[in-house]
């Protein structure tokens, strides 16, 4: 299957006015988060299985620089896709991909487990 990439913007902080300009964002709290679901092989259908997701969570800061061009703060999904679009111009997201795939691959396919003393820890928690 193919991981889904999906953008989150939870806050943005803005000074209120700046430049002249009202609601100048200068930080952008983003999660990015891809998703794969994986299949049984049962062959169930609808097929059955289970999602696996990762999570980059961060903060981009910018700066406003008078004169420059200047998109009004709106709470609309129209101005959402404009912050989406500074923040794919602005980071690395070939790099968050592929750490994100690691990590769901890690989970499919894990090569790490806890291991536990019965006497200290006498009900381990349930494998996933």
């Amino acid at each position: 299957m193919a991981i889904t990439y999906k953008w989150d913007i939870p806050q943005m902080n803005a000074h209120i006015q700046a430049d002249g300009e009202d609601n100048v964002i200068y930080t952008v709290h983003y999660r990015y988060t891809g998703s794969e679901f994986v299949p049984d092989g049962a062959g169930n259908q609808p097929p059955t299985g289970k999602t696996y997701s990762s999570t980059n969570i961060g903060t981009q800061s910018y700066t406003y620089v008078a004169g420059e061009p200047f998109v009004p703060y709106e709470d609309t999904e129209a101005f959402e896709a404009v912050v989406i679009g500074w923040l794919e111009g602005s980071l690395d997201v070939p790099a968050m991909q592929a750490s994100i795939a690691a990590s769901i691959q890690s989970q499919v396919t894990p090569v790490n487990e806890d291991l536990y003393f019965t006497w200290q820890n006498p009900t381990p928690p349930p494998a996933e």
